[in-house]
C-alpha cells in the first residue's frame, strides 16, 4: 500500500523560452518571475505541482513560444541554486 505523504512544497522551476516577453506577463504566467535577454525569455518561479505545471507549459504552448528548457531549481546553502547538475550564486 502507498503512503499519501501528504501536500508537498512548491517547487521552483526556471523555464526558457525562445522570444521576447515582457514582465506584464507575469501575472497571466502564475506570477513567475521574467526576465528577458537577446532573443530568450527565463520564467522563475514556484510550481504547486505537476497539474500546475502542465498548466503553466500550456500557456506557453499558447503563446507559440518554443520551449528550450523546463529546468526544476533546488535551494543549496549559501545564496547558491543548484540549476539541473549545475550551481549559480544568487
Amino acid at each position: 500500500m502507498t503512503r499519501n505523504p501528504g501536500p508537498q512544497p512548491a517547487m521552483t522551476y526556471e523555464i526558457v523560452v525562445r522570444g521576447q516577453l515582457d514582465e506584464k506577463w507575469s501575472e497571466w504566467l502564475s506570477g513567475m518571475t521574467i526576465t528577458s535577454q537577446n532573443d530568450v525569455t527565463t520564467l522563475t518561479g514556484p510550481v504547486g505541482d505537476q497539474a500546475a505545471l502542465r498548466g503553466l507549459l500550456s500557456k506557453i504552448w499558447d503563446l507559440n513560444l518554443t520551449l528550450i528548457s523546463v529546468t526544476p531549481v533546488t535551494a543549496g546553502c549559501g545564496g547558491e541554486q543548484e540549476v539541473g547538475s549545475g550551481t549559480r550564486r544568487s
